[in-house]
């Protein structure tokens, strides 16, 4: 647009195409990372003023300052957390979505790429070995997904037995920590089981600690922190044999179901009510995404369906993504994944995601042979848990700082039983094992 109350030339169009082009190509500095806000707020404060800034001043702070002053998760040494490894595929087509500015909260206003993203959909739904009643909806992230998921799930129970003074969910001590805010927000209790000394819940621990009051089971589909796989079978055994709704959360974990070698690990799936899973996460999607799936989707539009004069024109005869979680406007945030995933096939999916893998084995191996470093868990899907023995906490974090400044390593500690250790969680398919293997040789020295 180059005239009316906002002009913007074609120039300056066509120099952030430009660069979005580069940086898609040539990816993030690993040597980025967060600034303070005394470094921060003498260029960026006072950026937006009455008269407005050229367009290239202003997008010269984006990428001069605002883009350096983030952490480049993307970035194949970026191994703390779980980073995010966007295809370029996906990346592209998300600025292209940016761009066709489409309404996807409903079928009226976003109907082929509700339609298309309902086929990424699809892909998930058929590894989970899940019915045609099956269905769900992209949102924000994971967050959100389990706590929409969660309030279809007391709803359904609702409908089956007579409220209880106090609702309450039953899950993990590995749990995410998105479960206890979830039920901070639906003011529910939490029921916290102890897991096994590798993160895994038993289906006969959680059976001892089962309350009447409880209307869900939430089972980690690899934990964030461990990458722990709970007990699903059983947990399944359980919610069937009590009339309770089992969710997973796989926000890390689920994308593991494309590896035949991991995807016996999730048995039991097929008879859970409903899962997430991060696209921006293990399956090379840009933030930010998660897919909430009901294996059948009519609980999931019994809870969250919406009801207003002004949508009564709205066509309620086809798909709308808003009835599936807590939420109304939305972009088609599934989209990126549907392009990678068209582009690219599934089979290059269950390839990259068992290549992570195999990197995360071969470093595993390499730790255990490295005197000075002991192994406490893993690979536990493609997480580990080590720790340098003749180090200081004061000393594992100036070692974790000083890797991460110099872009070399993304390597950040954790807890694990109380005890400060190192955490490498591999999603990204390019990640060089011996690159990785070499950097943590340092600790021994």
């Amino acid at each position: 647009m180059t005239g009316g109350p906002f002009p913007f030339p074609r120039r300056a169009t066509e120099a952030m195409l430009a660069w979005t082009g580069a940086r898609i190509e040539h990816g993030p500095d690993p040597k980025h990372g967060a600034q303070a806000f005394d470094v921060l707020e003498p260029v960026l404060g006072g950026s937006i003023t009455r008269e407005g800034r050229t367009p290239d001043e202003v997008f010269g702070l984006f990428t001069d300052t605002i883009v350096p002053s983030t952490r480049p998760f993307g970035h194949p040494t970026s191994l703390s957390f779980v980073a995010s490894a966007p295809t370029r595929a996906a990346l592209s087509f998300d600025a292209a979505l940016g761009a066709a500015g489409i309404f996807a909260g409903n079928w009226d206003g976003g109907a082929g790429a509700v339609h298309a993203e309902n086929q990424a959909l699809r892909w998930i739904v058929d590894m989970a070995g899940w019915p045609d009643s099956a269905g769900g909806v992209f949102v924000a992230g994971g967050t959100l997904g389990n706590l929409s998921a969660l309030h279809a799930a007391r709803e359904w129970r609702a409908a089956r037995i007579a409220r209880p003074d106090r609702w309450a969910i039953l899950c993990s001590t590995e749990a995410h920590s998105s479960i206890r805010a979830v039920a901070r927000v639906m003011d529910v209790d939490l029921i916290v089981v102890d897991a096994h000394e590798t993160g895994r819940m038993s289906a006969q621990a959680a059976a001892d600690r089962l309350e009447s009051r409880v209307f869900a089971i939430v089972a980690n589909a690899g934990a964030t922190n461990c990458g722990a796989v709970d007990d699903i079978a059983g947990l399944a055994d359980l919610a069937e044999t009590h009339d309770l709704w089992l969710h997973l959360d796989g926000a890390y974990g689920l994308a593991a179901l494309a590896d035949p070698v991991m995807r016996p690990q999730f048995d039991g799936i097929e008879r859970a009510h409903s899962l997430i899973v991060d696209p921006h996460k293990w399956l090379f999607a840009p933030y930010d995404s998660c897919a909430l799936i009901y294996r059948d989707a009519a609980h999931g539009a019994a809870a969250h369906g919406q009801q207003a004069v002004y949508l009564d024109t709205v066509d309620k005869n086809h798909f709308n993504p808003s009835d599936y979680a807590l939420h109304l406007t939305r972009r088609a945030r599934g989209l990126p994944l549907w392009f990678s995933l068209a582009v690219h096939g599934t089979d290059a999916y269950a390839d990259a995601i068992a290549r992570t893998r195999q990197v995360a084995e071969t470093i595993a191996a390499g730790i255990t042979k490295m005197q000075g470093l002991d192994l406490l868990l893993g690979p536990q899907l493609t997480v580990i848990l080590f720790r340098p023995t003749a180090m200081t906490e004061d000393e594992m974090i100036a070692w974790a700082e000083g890797h991460r400044r110099s872009g070399a390593l993304l390597c950040l500690p954790t807890r694990w039983r109380g005890e400060m250790v190192f955490r490498l969680c591999i999603v990204h398919p390019e990640t060089d094992a011996e690159w990785v293997l070499n950097i943590l040789k340092t600790l021994t020295r």
